[in-house]
């Protein structure tokens, strides 16, 4: 066989890469058919999150805290997003689901973790910790670099509207009812108050902690709103149970 015979290999490929004009109009191809693959079956299904039983929109006392979460830009230091590593998992907890910042607005995933992941903090530790953690960080961890939010314990509880609030969240898709909204000024205050009929409030939200968070039964702070959004973070969702773990692997797979 002579050497005239023999063809060079990816000569095609070099003929596209030596034609500006024919490159341009391949990548433009490319381009448009991964778009349409990837957009338009969202024009198909109603949503892009797999539903996991127990996640519920935040109750106004939880949304207040995690209002002033945000103001204080706590999500700087500390992500709520667990991956699923191994190492993760083990210092953590079960690894994050994205049903469960579904009703987050914005989400509070992070990108940066100066303190510990927060995404599975709920009933770890007592409301009264979380306090004087807040407070004096360094007097429950001592190398700490936490600053101090001792201000909260002395602030009412005194922001916006909860049912404007309730409302803005519910145009962007957070589905609070009519009467969640009518009744969310109400709401906020009974969830902080043990002494209140909470029956109303923990039916329409389930696993709400009802009881005073910030050890000062007198009044409604800011760090009543903050513990208590602290204290529902990763509690929504059972991840301890054989059924559950059946139906997380479920969603993981899809």
């Amino acid at each position: 066989m002579s050497s005239e015979t023999i063809k060079e290999p990816y000569a095609g490929h070099k003929t596209i890469e030596k034609n500006v004009a024919l490159l341009g109009v391949l990548a433009f191809g490319a381009v448009i058919v991964g778009g349409v693959v990837e957009i338009a079956p969202l024009f198909w299904i109603d949503n892009t999150i797999e539903k996991v039983a127990g996640v519920r929109p935040y109750t106004p006392l939880e949304q207040a805290g995690r209002d002033i979460y945000v103001r204080e830009g706590c999500y700087a230091c500390h992500s709520q997003m667990i991956r699923p590593f191994r190492d993760e998992v083990e210092r953590y907890g079960h690894y994050s689901l994205a049903a469960e910042s579904m009703y987050d607005h914005p989400f509070q995933w992070g990108s940066k973790r100066t303190g510990p992941d927060l995404a599975r903090v709920g009933l770890k530790y007592s409301d009264e910790w979380h306090v004087q953690h807040l407070k004096n960080p360094q007097s429950v961890v001592p190398e700490s670099v936490m600053p101090q939010y001792a201000f909260l314990a002395d602030r009412d509880l005194k922001g916006s509207d909860p049912s404007a609030d309730l409302t803005a969240l519910s145009r962007v898709g957070v589905p609070y009812t009519k009467t969640d909204i009518e009744k969310a000024a109400e709401d906020l205050k009974i969830q902080a108050d043990p002494m209140a009929d909470a029956t109303d409030l923990q039916k329409r939200y389930p696993k709400a902690q009802v009881r005073d968070f910030d050890g000062n039964p007198d009044r409604l702070t800011e760090m009543d709103a903050l513990v208590a959004y602290l204290q529902v973070l990763g509690t929504m969702v059972d991840t301890t149970s054989a059924a559950a773990q059946e139906e997380l692997s479920k969603v993981k797979g899809r």
